[in-house]
């Protein structure tokens, strides 16, 4: 069948809405059926059983003409992939833009594109311009589905008993790694493992090594190749000054190194097994909420960056374009920054 349409919106206006259509004649399919269709489904139950982030996006109310319809689901995924229907060309690029926003900082929102955005204000409500020549309205919420932010223990101390408790109050699934960890000792830890394979540590874990000298080498070689959002290490400056060139022997990147933080914990005088645990979990959410914006030598928040770059496996955060252009033409400038995946 042909009807007059907007190629933008797919809105047909051959009733009622003439003049409001950029004019192109095309074929239109049946008209779709609303709701979360079953290789939807399969698919976001793909990308969490794999533990990769993604957004559920869906129509919640619309106006006329507006092409999508209330129940229309989508996913988004972080690298940006689209799929299902939420609308067409005037809705597309600003949910894709959207949903990848709140991937990346772990917070739903309620999108409103209307042609009047300054007249949908209402607390809670993000209002953006509907960029369709034909008009209409279409409210969508975005859901971030993301995996659950992983903590792994290397060591048995009495600081790492208090931070695995820490930990699972906060809503991490914590792993042990000591060849002499006591399962009871652990109740709140996921896994107490007495060794495990560098290919099995989970890819942008939050890890602490606090093996006091016992194969401390070998657990920081093997996360650093694993991305980590946090690495931290128990150790004295002096022991970690040798640690530091051993890896640089063995071919770790020094911008991996420079990232570490050594003695780990934020600066808080802490002395008890329990300080020096909150100290730890505090520099973890402190680096999860910020991260460096190495052009300049401050930090800009990783909640809604909306200029981000990866190198090595790191992502980085900047205040505005001309910084990550700066910042990409020559990384190496910046060993000191510490960027840190959100």
């Amino acid at each position: 069948m042909l009807i007059r349409v907007c190629s933008g919106c797919l809105y047909p206006t051959s009733i009622g809405l003439a003049g409001q259509s950029c004019g192109v004649t095309m074929a239109v399919p049946s008209l779709h059926r609303a709701g979360m269709r079953p290789d939807l489904l399969a698919l976001a139950s793909g990308l969490a059983a794999r533990e990769e982030r993604f957004a559920l996006v869906t129509v919640v109310r619309r106006e006329p003409p507006s092409s999508a319809r209330v129940g229309d689901v989508a996913v988004v995924t972080e690298t940006g992939e689209y799929y299902g229907w939420v609308g067409g060309g005037c809705t597309r690029s600003t949910v894709l833009r959207e949903a990848r926003r709140a991937i990346a900082d772990g917070e739903p929102r309620l999108l409103s594109l209307s042609p009047a955005p300054g007249e949908e204000q209402r607390p809670g409500l993000v209002a953006l311009p509907m960029t369709c020549d034909s008009g209409g309205t279409v409210e969508i919420y975005v859901e971030p589905v993301l995996p659950v932010a992983r903590l792994v223990l290397f060591g048995s101390s009495p600081a790492v008993r208090v931070l695995a408790r820490i930990g699972h109050a906060m809503g991490y699934r914590v792993e042990v790694v000591d060849a002499d960890a006591d399962k009871a000792a652990f109740p709140d830890a996921e896994r107490v493992l007495q060794s495990i394979a560098p290919d099995a540590l989970p890819r942008g874990a939050h890890v602490l090594v606090a093996t006091m000298g016992e194969r401390d080498l070998e657990a920081i070689e093997a996360v650093a190749a694993r991305a980590p959002a946090y690495l931290g290490v128990i150790a004295s400056p002096k022991r970690f000054a040798q640690l530091r060139d051993a890896l640089l022997a063995r071919g770790v990147p020094r911008t991996v190194l420079e990232s570490i933080a050594a003695p780990a914990g934020l600066d808080i005088g802490a002395r008890t097994p329990e300080e020096i645990a909150l100290s730890i979990m505090a520099q973890i959410v402190e680096r999860r909420r910020r991260a460096a914006e190495p052009a300049l030598g401050t930090s800009a928040p990783a909640t809604g960056a909306r200029h981000t770059a990866e190198v090595n496996g790191i992502k980085y955060y900047f205040c505005c374009s001309g910084c990550r252009t700066q910042f990409l033409s020559e990384p190496a400038r910046y060993p000191a920054a510490k960027a840190h995946r959100s």
